[in-house]
């Protein structure tokens, strides 16, 4: 393995430590208010919760080509670069941290639930988040990197960082879809409370990212 190890996976690399980081983006990245959680509540709006819950599949089919494009791509990068792109996540995650929390401070509106424009398939779901430009930066600064230093450890690793991080990630939507149509995640107080939570993580998640990506490019130094 070469010594340029990126992100969660340090020279003896762990599953739980894979699993964390997986878990721990997928929730803070479903928690983060979006274009997505916008597009839940007009749909639960519109037919009900138990009708919306398709939707949250809907990343399974949008981040596939985003993916694709962005391992094939960091495949190819020196391992050094690769790290200064793991520094430049660690910042981004940081940044999405401050917009989180600075939500907090904010008294927000709730999200449009116009019946005449709320999308009615997976499709054009997953066409809204594809127009989002979080999976881009996520999978680009992130995740991309993240699934490469875990397949040169063990392609088990890299599985499991996958399967760990959409299993997360559709589970949280299913559970909002499901609250949103209890009336339970409308207030503004809810959403202070989501955004709390990412932000927590997204810190944590930024932080440890950063120290791993120091801590590489001090070892290539030397």
């Amino acid at each position: 393995m070469n010594q340029a190890v990126l992100l969660i996976v340090p020279a003896q690399a762990s599953l739980i430590g894979v699993l964390l980081v997986g878990i721990s983006y997928a929730i803070s990245a479903g928690l983060q208010p979006g274009p997505l959680q916008a597009f839940f509540i007009a749909k639960v709006a519109e037919g009900g919760w138990r009708r919306t819950l398709p939707a949250a599949f809907a990343p399974l089919v949008s981040d596939g080509p985003i993916a694709l494009v962005s391992i094939l791509l960091l495949s190819y990068l020196p391992p050094n670069f690769r790290s200064w792109l793991q520094l430049a996540g660690g910042i981004v995650l940081l940044v999405f941290a401050w917009s989180a929390f600075r939500n907090i401070r904010q008294d927000l509106p709730p999200p449009s639930a116009d019946l005449g424009s709320a999308p009615k398939t997976i499709g054009q779901a997953a066409l809204i988040n594809i127009l989002n430009p979080n999976p881009y930066l996520g999978w680009s600064l992130v995740m991309g990197p993240a699934v490469i230093s875990a397949w040169e450890a063990s392609p088990s690793l890299a599985l499991a960082l996958l399967l760990s991080f959409y299993v997360t990630m559709i589970g949280i939507s299913l559970l909002l879809i499901y609250l949103i149509g209890q009336a339970l995640l409308i207030g503004p107080g809810a959403r202070r409370t989501l955004s709390l939570l990412s932000g927590i993580l997204l810190v944590g998640l930024g932080i440890y990212f950063l120290v791993q990506a120091g801590i590489t490019l001090i070892q290539i130094a030397l």
